[in-house]
Parts: C-alpha cells; sequence; structure tokens
C-alpha cells in the first residue's frame, strides 16, 4: 500500500504545544510503548524500565546561536537561519526576504558584520564572512537561539540553558536533539547504577527539521542532508551489547538515522563521519535500534512518520490519541515517549 501525507495527521490542540520546559529536566511525563499495550510513566522512572548492560546512544551535539536579522544593500530587511556551517568563514543559510538576495552582493547582519552572498544551493545561500573571526564567534557574539517555530516567545536566558542537553559539546546544530532535553546528571548517575551503558554520537541537526513535506505521495519527498559522526568507541560499544544479547537504545530520532545509515548487516555500525539523507517510513527494516527515547513529533512530519515505521502506524496513532486525550505536553519542551521496535 503506497502511503499518502494524510495517513500522518492528528489534530493536536493548540494548548498541549509546551512553550516552556518542565519545571526540572526529568519531571516530565513519560508514554511506554509496548507492542499493543500503554504506560502512563514519568521520565526519572526511566532507569527501573531499561536492563542492566542496555546501551544509551546520545547526541552531543550543541545548537548554536544560528538565527540573524540584517538588511540587504538595498535596505530590505531580512532574516537569516544558518543551517550548516561549512568553514571557519562560510556557511550555509536559509534567508527570507521580501526580494531574494542576488549572488555577489552584500549583507549586513546584527547591525554589526557584512557577509557576502557567494551562491544560491538549492534552497539555500552560500555565505562567507570577511572577519577575522569565524562563523562559531560571530554567531555567540550576535546571533539569536532559533527556537522552534512552534514555541511563541522570543529565546531568553532560560532558554539558552534548557534549549541544550546537559552533555552538548560538539558545536553545529541549528535545532536541539530534543529527547535529549529530559537527561540531567541525576537521572543519568541513577542509569549508570542500574549498570545502563552510555556511547556517543554527533548529528548537527539543521533547520530542514521544521521544513514541512510538501508532497502527498510520501514516496516522492526528498529529505535534507545532515552531518554526523559516530566515534570507533561507539560502533565498539554497539558491538559488546550485542554480544551480550542486550539493547540498543536511541535517544531521540537523530541518534536513530544516524546509526542506521551506518548499519551494518550484522547489526552493528560502521565508525566514522558523513551525511545522511535517510527517510525511513514504514516497511523499513531497522538494523540498530531496539528502543527509542522520543518527544511526541508534529502532524505530517518525517519524524512521525520514524517513529511509525518503529513502532507502527496504528500503534503510534493509538498513543498519540491516548496522549491527546491524557494531556500530555507536545513538541520540543514537551513530555516524552519509550518505544519497543515492531518484531523483525
Amino acid at each position: 500500500m503506497e502511503l499518502s501525507l494524510a495517513d500522518f495527521d492528528y489534530d493536536l490542540p493548540e494548548e498541549l504545544i509546551a512553550q516552556t520546559p518542565a519545571e526540572r529536566r526529568s519531571a516530565s511525563r513519560l508514554l511506554q510503548l509496548q507492542g499493543d499495550d500503554l504506560h502512563d510513566r514519568r521520565f526519572d522512572q526511566l532507569p527501573e524500565l531499561l536492563s542492566p548492560g542496555d546501551l544509551l546512544v546520545l547526541n552531543d551535539t550543541r545548537v548554536i546561536k544560528a538565527r540573524l536579522t540584517g538588511e540587504k544593500q538595498s535596505g530590505g530587511k531580512i532574516q537569516v537561519l544558518i543551517e550548516r556551517i561549512v568553514s571557519a568563514h562560510e556557511a550555509l543559510a536559509q534567508i527570507r526576504a521580501s526580494h531574494a538576495p542576488q549572488p555577489g552582493s552584500r549583507l549586513r547582519l546584527a547591525a554589526a558584520f557584512e557577509v557576502n552572498v557567494v551562491a544560491r544551493e538549492g534552497e539555500l545561500y552560500r555565505l562567507r564572512a570577511g572577519y577575522a573571526a569565524d562563523w562559531h564567534t560571530l554567531l555567540e557574539c550576535h546571533g539569536e537561539l532559533p527556537l522552534p517555530p512552534y514555541i511563541g516567545h522570543a529565546p531568553g536566558s532560560d532558554d539558552e540553558a534548557r534549549y541544550q542537553t546537559v552533555y552538548a559539546r560538539n558545536q553545529g546544530a541549528v535545532a536541539a536533539p530534543t529527547a535529549g532535553l529530559h537527561f540531567d546528571e541525576a537521572i543519568m548517575a541513577a542509569l549508570r547504577r542500574r549498570g545502563i551503558e552510555f556511547a556517543w554520537l554527533t548529528l548537527h541537526v539543521g533547520a530542514g527539521t521544521f521544513q514541512p513535506v510538501r508532497v502527498e505521495r510520501i514516496a516522492a519527498h526528498r529529505m535534507h542532508a545532515e552531518r554526523f559522526e559516530i566515534p570507533e568507541e561507539t560502533a565498539e560499544a554497539i558491538r559488546r551489547t550485542r554480544a551480550r544479547d542486550a539493547r540498543v537504545i536511541a535517544v531521540g530520532t537523530t541518534s536513530v538515522r544516524a546509526l542506521e545509515t551506518a548499519a551494518t548487516d550484522a547489526g552493528g555500525v560502521h565508525a566514522g563521519a558523513g551525511d545522511t539523507s535517510i527517510f525511513i517510513v514504514p516497511g523499513y527494516r531497522f538494523r540498530v535500534v531496539d528502543r527509542l527515547v522520543t518527544n511526541f513529533h508534529l502532524p505530517k512530519s518525517t519524524l512521525l512518520m520514524l517513529i511509525s515505521a518503529f513502532a507502527g502506524i496504528e500503534a503510534v496513532r493509538r498513543a498519540y490519541r491516548h496522549a491527546i486525550a491524557g494531556r500530555y505536553r507536545f513538541f520540543s519542551y514537551g513530555d516524552a515517549m519509550l518505544i519497543d521496535r515492531i518484531p523483525r
């Protein structure tokens, strides 16, 4: 059966879109989906829901202050969202303007510095900063945290702390790997006491994660590319987990996408770096990930398609109906799910 965009739609009351995080990271709710069974939990119960020897794989990307306002040489106002820092002085960006800037033109950003528009590459623009300071420094000094479009307030100091995971270290994301926002030092210590192991990868989440699917036929959609890196230590940790017949648990869909892109037929992963544009939809055969910690996702989104592939379309529909009826909080600052993969 060919899947359509309507297969991944649902009605969400606007008041269930979380605008602020829970008072404490691990105080959020956790909906556990195991086959046909649903269980209402708290996130701080996660250690007891896992088994000693299980492996949690977490994405350690760090969100950069990727949003800038500015103007063209003509004086026209623009909004810039850095999609990816390509090198010290070049970046790819989305630009919103009444008239698209032309290659060869200059933009003044944050009333502080100028960049050249080098070229247009699809929906993105290649920008070059002609300053001694690199893009990371410019953004840290002049940029704004790029909160998702469904969060209605301007970013403040609380957001700068809470829209990062506590283990974020590798700069480059323009959106947080939000499943990781529920982890604090206390729950990570409890997981270690339980005998749960940790492994790390980096996938820099791009602004394309918020782009709507614009085709009705799912098979016609083309995913944006995101940069990832899997260390050899993580590949080895997965091999050890397989050898002891324990489970690999991905924290977030970003971790799933990186692991499944690098998967081996034996259920391990190849270490290394690359780009992924993997598009996971129902019918996909997962090779690495056994369980998934994730947030609730937007209607008609590729992330909802991924978890529907992981747990089954009907099971996810039932879980989302349950969550809406139970007044769970949705999206980046919302509650979480723990999902078991449907049997191969």
